[in-house]
């Protein structure tokens, strides 16, 4: 068995605050548009599975135990109870949270106060941008009320992080947009949004990207399901200037994520989310991943959004695989005990306190 220590969890988000019935929970296993096949439910997914297999024994139940029962001794011990009990036995010791997302979800303090660990916030680019649009009336105001709230926010947040890949896809161009185009985006979007409204613009997707490079922060770019390797020109064009990138959630694209991190110095890829969505599969995952990146360019996160249980699988699947792979090597005669235990050691938590400065 490869020991692995203690996790940084670098990209999730906080957990629901409300009890869940049984369709709601099943909701957020599936994280798609529409129900599940007729018939089926998204417990019958790998996510699912490895909810039913990890986490009833954390809540006194045995594993596998029907999801009905489970939730019924989840509502008996209460939605406080069961997220301390679920989020206490990870072996998370830092959350990286991205407050983004919208609903009713646990903030940075309260996700360290449940998990018995530290927590510190990443900030999403978008809705910063949609934050300052809100109290700017004019083109001047918002350009320059959004330079002073991104540089406000570097002086507190680990990491900002961005979403344009899944609102416009990653085929942006790589280059910083000219004062001109950024002026006139700007103009149309201020006119025609109503408050609250969602920044698609690319010009100005584009902007936030170039802004948040200017901090010096590392950002986090969603991949979203296009394929990474679109974003090779933003890395280079980025290549030099101090700030680190993190691809976030490059599945079923793993292998590009992987390969741009080998190619340039300052980008790294995340290995987390597609490890719980693969469940039963992820060695498989996490070995290919391993073929191309250099050990201390990977980063475990969990993506875990809404769910406590999510956190659980995210880093017990993690640790499953990184055992499956690197023991697997050092059986064979490839690896010794000690080079697993140090690889080991990088990616779930030591890369992650490099790139984002955390304490050891």
């Amino acid at each position: 068995m490869i020991d692995t220590p203690s996790l940084v969890d670098q990209y999730c988000h906080g957990v629901l605050r409300t009890e869940l019935g049984l369709g709601t929970f099943e909701a957020h296993l599936g994280r798609t548009a529409g129900p599940p096949a007729p018939g089926t439910t998204f417990f019958d997914t790998q996510t699912g599975f490895a909810v039913r297999r990890w986490c009833p024994p954390l809540l006194g139940l045995e594993p596998h135990c029907p999801p009905t029962h489970y939730l019924a001794r989840r509502r008996e011990l209460g939605v406080l109870e069961s997220g301390r009990r679920l989020l206490r036995a990870t072996g998370i010791s830092t959350y990286l949270v991205d407050t983004g997302p919208p609903g009713d979800l646990t903030g940075v303090p309260e996700i360290a106060a449940a998990g018995m660990a530290d927590a510190h916030e990443i900030v999403r680019l978008e809705l910063l941008a949609e934050q300052v649009a809100d109290t700017s009336g004019t083109v001047d105001s918002f350009l320059a009320n959004l330079a002073e709230a991104v540089h406000g926010a570097a002086d507190w947040a680990v990491a900002f992080t961005s979403v344009a890949g899944v609102r416009h896809g990653v085929s942006l161009a790589p280059e910083p947009p000219g004062p001109g185009e950024v002026r006139g985006a700007t103009g149309r979007w201020l006119e025609g949004r109503t408050v609250g409204g969602r920044l698609t613009d690319p010009v100005l997707l584009r902007h936030l990207l170039w802004v948040a490079v200017a901090s010096g922060r590392p950002l986090q770019i969603h991949v979203g399901v296009g394929d990474p390797l679109s974003l090779t020109g933003f890395a280079a064009a980025t290549a030099g200037l101090g700030t680190d990138l993190v691809l976030l959630h490059g599945y079923p694209y793993h292998r590009h994520a992987a390969y741009l991190a080998s190619v340039f110095p300052h980008v790294y890829a995340d290995v987390g989310p597609a490890l719980a969505h693969t469940g039963a599969g992820a060695a498989a995952v996490l070995a290919e991943t391993l073929e191309h990146a250099p050990f201390g360019k990977l980063l475990f996160s969990s993506g875990a959004r809404g769910l406590p249980e999510l956190h659980v699988v995210g880093a017990r699947i993690f640790r499953e695989a990184l055992d499956r792979v690197l023991g697997g090597w050092v059986g064979d005669g490839a690896w010794c005990r000690a080079d697993a235990r140090r690889v080991a050691g990088m990616i779930a938590a030591d890369n992650a306190r490099r790139v984002y400065g955390l304490a050891g």
